[in-house]
């Protein structure tokens, strides 16, 4: 796994947006459309509790956010309340990258490629 500023690698697939490894080693895109409307209160789109819907059914027993190359993807506070149900960690994303690559339970990841 590897990353920079707009970009992100995973198991040698490189996604320029981003993305969510799901618990079942999926990877998909990030859907952002979710959390647009909270744009222009943060100057970002944030992580909002609507994109973290799918945790219920997936049952990670971490979830790990990638903030981005800085660590400044906000979060909404009722984001951080539905992760507050979980394991959750959330750091940069190269730091993130790094806990993934050892991590062995049961884990979803989202992660933000800029910012």
């Amino acid at each position: 796994m590897d990353t920079g500023f707009g970009w992100v690698e995973i198991k040698a697939e490189r996604f320029e947006h981003d993305i969510i490894l799901h618990a079942d080693k999926r990877v998909t895109k990030r859907k952002k459309k979710k959390s647009r409307e909270y744009k222009e209160t943060y100057g970002h789109t944030p992580l909002s509790e609507h994109e973290l819907e799918f945790l219920d059914a997936e049952k990670p027993e971490v979830v790990f956010v990638g903030t981005g190359q800085y660590g400044d993807l906000p979060l909404t506070p009722l984001a951080k309340e539905v992760l507050s149900r979980y394991h959750a960690i959330l750091r940069p994303t190269p730091e993130i990258l790094g806990e993934i690559e050892n991590e062995q339970r049961r884990f979803v990841a989202v992660i933000h490629v800029t910012c």
